[in-house]
């Protein structure tokens, strides 16, 4: 699954987790205008304000000033996952089961990409989803992004 490299993601882990705070995820993107951007979604059993964005985003920055895992400038976000929160482990599709999400494959599986459907469990190393009346295994290593749909 796209993210950022596992140290980086090691380190934002480090620093978030012993705060009480949930490291849902890092994403480590450069936008097509060329500015980088390292987002670092953050959860806790209480919800996320932005006082807990502003702690976290002050401790993380001191951290990732000294250890330097990015060359060049970028910006950092701090945030809850939201509604249309992101799934980045298959831990995540387990907790989720039964909920609606959309997937993006990195490469096309018999010829899609794009998938909306119910996550009906994990089974291996693969997301079993049920969309468009069947049920279809997503390898996991193959998913690019997935995000929950909210449904009011």
């Amino acid at each position: 699954m796209k993210g950022a490299e596992s140290k980086l993601t090691d380190l934002v882990r480090a620093v978030v987790e012993p705060m009480g705070y949930e490291c849902v995820g890092v994403e480590h993107d450069t936008g097509s205008t060329g500015a980088a951007v390292l987002r670092v979604y953050i959860d806790h059993a209480d919800g996320i304000g932005l006082d807990d964005c502003e702690a976290v985003s002050h401790q993380l920055s001191g951290a990732l000033d000294v250890a330097d895992p990015i060359a060049g400038q970028y910006d950092l976000e701090v945030s809850s996952p939201g509604l249309d929160r992101p799934l980045f482990q298959l831990e995540h599709f387990r907790r989720f089961i039964g909920a609606r999400v959309r997937i993006r494959l990195a490469e096309k599986l018999d010829g899609r990409r794009r998938f909306d459907g119910r996550i009906a469990g994990v089974e291996g190393d693969a997301v079993l989803l049920d969309a468009d009346g069947e049920r279809l295994a997503l390898p996991f290593a193959r998913i690019d992004t997935a995000r929950l749909v909210p449904e009011f």
